[in-house]
């Protein structure tokens, strides 16, 4: 029987994705997604990356298109696999997702490429938002390497 994924079985294979947590003053800044699959949910500022573009390079250019800020990337912080299953218990998506610390440098923050809203938020606040799986994870780990840049 012919899998009804909307995952075709010639490209069965995880996308690679980078997304960047940019901290300043203790803040890091969130984008709220405006386009499927994540709609509506707040996470870090991030994307697909490009043939030929590293993955810390496409962390950074997400982050500059989607909210107008330039950062500088402290390391790779962590990696998550975002998994999600259609309605028929299929699988609908499948990204792999490299996790970089940054440390604001400039821009004033906006709702750019594929966002609804921006904001800088202390990570205590984060559990009242609906948010991307994972994400507090994520953020956890991008502050320590961030905490560990400051004392060092």
């Amino acid at each position: 029987m012919a899998s009804t994924s909307p995952i075709s079985d010639s490209t069965r294979r995880p996308l690679i994705g980078a997304s960047i947590a940019v901290w300043r003053d203790g803040q890091v800044l969130l984008a709220q997604r405006d386009r499927p699959p994540f709609a509506g949910t707040w996470s870090l500022p991030g994307g697909s990356v490009e043939v030929g573009e590293t993955v810390e390079a496409a962390a950074l250019r997400e982050a500059k298109e989607e909210t107008g800020v330039n950062a500088r990337s402290l390391g790779l912080a962590t990696y998550l696999d975002v998994i999600r299953k259609d309605e028929a218990g299929d699988i609908a998506h499948h990204f792999v997702l490299l996790v970089f610390a940054g440390a604001y440098e400039s821009g004033k923050a906006y709702a750019g490429d594929g966002t609804r809203a921006v904001c800088w938020v202390k990570p205590e606040r984060i559990a009242g938002l609906e948010t991307t799986a994972r994400l507090g994870d994520a953020i956890a780990a991008t502050q320590d390497v961030y905490r560990r840049s400051l004392s060092g």
